[in-house]
């Protein structure tokens, strides 16, 4: 199922989960407790932006709400590069970088 080499030795449990047949990329298990809440906090708000403004048919902040969860997403090691093939230290900074960026958003009133 995967081109991973870490999917031969069990780390593939560590870094996937799979849901009706797709595989989803796991949060970064390196990351310190508070920096993960918060990072799902924005995740969950932005999850339930993309709602509010696709019941308006917002356009505009449809893709703003995206925005806001893909940062998040990044930040938590879901999308980009695959947080077990950077050092820690590397993630634990993406992760801060993406928080500064979401409170950026809040900061501006993108979404």
């Amino acid at each position: 199922m995967s081109d991973d080499p870490g999917a031969e030795d069990g780390a593939d449990d560590e870094r996937w989960f799979v849901v009706g047949g797709r595989r989803w990329r796991r949060t970064d298990p390196a990351l310190p407790d508070d920096l993960r809440a918060a990072l799902t906090s924005h995740l969950g708000r932005g999850r339930s932006a993309v709602r509010v403004a696709k019941n308006r048919d917002d356009a505009d902040a449809v893709s703003a709400a995206r925005r806001r969860v893909g940062i998040a997403k990044h930040g938590l090691g879901e999308r980009g590069p695959r947080w077990w093939d950077e050092p820690v230290a590397d993630r634990i900074e993406r992760a801060r970088d993406a928080l500064r960026q979401l409170a950026d958003l809040d900061e501006s009133g993108a979404d």
